[in-house]
């Protein structure tokens, strides 16, 4: 047997399985054994159709299922008194009422509220004719910027619905879920308070 390097030995073994797997000049390549996957024309679960009842109005949209109350107030009827502050329900510039009490609703489905009255600021008063709560916090300069107002006033107008008291350590208890920035907060309690005597109920 010939005396073989191990370079000379490596070169030799490795010829044969080269040749075995280099495709020979002009020769067809190999078939596919994969489809191209199909490309889909949009994702997520398409739109769903919803019935609203909001402020006395019954409203039909076509929206996704994942479409929160606040976007579908704002975006899709543009009811945009209902603010989008922190869209974590944790300062209340979102609050409506549903079936006359509060909730936040940038952590609530609208698919979930079909068929229940859903109140927003708009639904309250208007500008020829305030609502109550509306008018006293106008007369109690009870806002700032403004910008958390309309959860504020929609709050305490669910406040008053639920039967609480209305002495300041309550008030400020029940109404603790809507930050005020500004800090008007001694006025919102006087306005509420002031309010309640007119009988400051939802109505629309």
């Amino acid at each position: 047997m010939p005396d073989l390097s191990r370079g000379t030995f490596l070169v030799r073994s490795g010829l044969p399985l080269a040749a075995s797997v280099l495709p020979t000049p002009g020769a067809a390549a190999p078939a596919q054994t994969e489809q191209a996957l199909p490309v889909r024309a949009h994702s997520g679960p398409g739109t769903t159709r919803v019935s609203l009842d909001v402020n006395g109005t019954k409203r039909t949209l076509d929206i996704e299922p994942r479409v929160t109350l606040l976007d579908a107030l704002r975006e899709r009827l543009n009811l945009t008194g209902t603010k989008k502050g922190c869209d974590q329900g944790t300062c209340g510039a979102c609050t409506v009422l549903v079936n006359g009490r509060r909730i936040v609703s940038c952590l609530t489905l609208a698919i979930m509220h079909q068929n229940d009255a859903i109140t927003t600021i708009e639904g309250l008063g208007t500008p020829e004719h305030l609502h109550p709560m509306q008018a006293a916090f106008l007369e109690h300069d009870g806002f700032q910027c403004g910008y958390c107002t309309p959860g504020q006033i929609v709050s305490a107008v669910g406040h008053l619905n639920e039967d609480r008291p209305t002495d300041d350590a309550t008030v400020r208890e029940f109404m603790s879920g809507n930050i005020c920035r500004c800090g008007a907060y001694p006025n919102i309690v006087a306005a509420i308070q002031d309010a309640a005597k007119a009988g400051a109920r939802a109505s629309i």
